[in-house]
């Protein structure tokens, strides 16, 4: 029975007095009874307080009532860092155990509260360290892009230095990748394969976000003989909202800056065999002078040129460049072998003022769809309801790149 320790004769004195000089007392008589109680010896906790012990941090936390009488009715454990330890209370306050995993190597304060049989509150608080793990196999994790500035389209990326594959491990990890922006948004991570993660909120990032990433797994259990290693946080900002829309059927691009157009710009796309892909991309990279050639896309006709003020879309050698050759063609006609070209006047402003980050979509076109991941962001394809199913803490199945996306082989094309 969990109850506070009484002196029988003079504590029933001193609680008659004071009732006497009282208004009103307690429901129970006794207007101490919501003070709360020492409960040291009414709960037993399974690691080893105070002294060089050290609890084993691959066994759970777990906290039980010594006395069917009483119950517990709250328990809190964090570590020196801030990281709260989750878990269940038994029905009946029995007990209390862990169902995440503790830090090894880290020191937790466990604070216990308590309700003996006539409803006084106890509270016991308690701290113990945990050992270091047994395990040879670490799990870093390096997030991306680099620290800087990008467009609203940019997704976070966490490279996992082992493969996770069961889900139940999944989740410990992907509850310890800490995201968070200003202004808020919604968002999830996505597995895109064992040792990836992309990270994207529902809509685009506002324009002119801070955004932050971090993970809580150093010290933490995976799974059998794996252990989470440190990682350096990121900071990244996000620019103007800048989307690009190219209409390959009216052979026209719109730009759009903070949802107001800019620049509308005629253009050419792919022509048929070679058609540009449709869907939103993201821009990869600005390289631009680039030599293309048309050995690196296997084309049946021969060019080889060096072509300025290129933006790369995908890995697979799509970008948007100045193409003055096909200036007849520009906004009449598709004649590209897969590029976006224009002028070079409008390809250096264009390349101007993108940024890595920013977004190209491709509507009405006669290619394929981007592919989610293997060729570059094309993260957004995804909608949010599909997207979501590649979380392990979610739901559903992730959805990964084939064997040959993940080749992310990179031909050229004009």
């Amino acid at each position: 029975m969990i109850s506070r320790p009484r002196t029988a004769v003079s504590c029933t004195l001193l609680v008659t007095a004071l009732c006497a000089g009282l208004t009103a007392c307690g429901s129970d008589g006794n207007p101490l009874s919501h003070r709360p109680y020492d409960a040291a010896g009414q709960v037993s906790v399974n690691a080893p307080s105070g002294g060089r012990e050290k609890a084993d941090p691959d066994k759970p936390l777990e906290v039980v009532a010594e006395d069917s009488d009483g119950r517990i009715t709250d328990v809190t454990a964090y570590d020196v860092t801030g990281r709260y330890v989750a878990g269940e209370l038994a029905a009946d306050g029995g007990r209390w155990y862990s169902t995440s995993p503790l830090a090894a190597n880290a020191s937790y304060t466990v604070r216990v509260s308590t309700e003996d049989e006539d409803g006084a509150p106890g509270r016991k608080v308690l701290t113990f360290d945990t050992g270091k793990p047994t395990t040879k196999k670490r799990l870093d994790v390096t997030f991306g892009p680099k620290a800087g500035t990008y467009g609203v389209g940019q997704p976070v990326t966490a490279e996992l230095s082992q493969p996770v594959k069961v889900r139940a491990q999944r989740a410990v990890v992907e509850r310890a990748l800490k995201v968070s922006s200003t202004p808020a948004t919604d968002g999830a991570w996505h597995w895109v394969d064992d040792t990836k993660l992309h990270y994207r909120p529902k809509e685009y990032w506002p324009a002119h976000a801070t955004i932050q990433v971090r993970s809580n797994l150093d010290g933490i259990k995976i799974g059998d003989r794996m252990w989470g290693g440190k990682a350096k946080p990121l900071t990244i900002t996000t620019g103007d909202k800048l989307v690009a829309v190219t209409d390959a059927a009216a052979h026209q691009m719109t730009v759009y800056k903070n949802d107001e157009v800019v620049r509308q710009i005629p253009v050419t796309t792919g022509r048929p065999g070679y058609d540009t892909r449709n869907g939103v991309k993201v821009v990869l990279a600005k390289e631009g002078t680039v030599r293309m050639t048309s050995a690196s896309i296997g084309a049946s006709d021969f060019y080889d040129l060096i072509v300025h003020h290129s933006v790369r879309v995908t890995n697979s050698g799509e970008y948007v460049h100045a193409a003055p050759w096909s200036v007849g063609s520009q906004g009449a006609a598709n004649v590209s072998h897969g590029c976006t070209g224009m002028s070079t006047e409008n390809a250096a402003w264009f390349y101007d003022t993108v940024r890595e980050g920013d977004i190209v979509k491709v509507i009405n076109s006669g290619g394929e769809s981007m592919a989610p991941f293997g060729n570059g962001f094309g993260d957004w394809n995804l909608d949010w309801a599909k997207w979501r199913t590649g979380s392990a803490l979610i739901g559903g199945t992730p959805d990964g790149p084939t064997p040959a996306d993940r080749a992310r082989l990179r031909p050229q094309s004009v």
